[in-house]
């Protein structure tokens, strides 16, 4: 069970005028876990996602930036290949807050 969870709207960026808005999924359980509906599950630091909101950030397969004032993006690459979803900046700055203040310390 997780420490933080949080549904947050995501949009799916494709090819078409149009990105499909779905629920996602954000938890913490001293490390972040996103789940958006028939894209995929992925875990990362709470570091990655910090830094990510302030400038383009890459670990492994993922990568996470500001767009614009009010976004962000994350981009997944796995076998299957690339997911590349946009979220409002508020909320995963919402859930940042939320994993400090409400999440247990993970002992080292």
């Amino acid at each position: 069970m997780s420490d933080v969870e949080q549904y947050a709207r995501a949009r799916i960026v494709t090819d078409s005028d149009e990105a499909p808005a779905v629920p996602a999924v954000l938890s913490y359980d001293g490390r972040v876990h996103v789940t958006v509906p028939e894209e995929g599950d992925w875990y990362f630091t709470r570091e990655l996602l910090e830094q990510g909101l302030r400038a383009p950030t890459t670990v492994g397969d993922i990568h996470i930036w500001p767009c614009g004032r009010v976004q962000a993006v994350m981009e997944f690459h796995s076998p299957k290949g690339v997911a590349v979803v946009q979220f409002e900046k508020k909320a995963l700055v919402r859930f940042l807050r939320r994993t400090y203040t409400t999440a247990t310390p993970v002992a080292h």
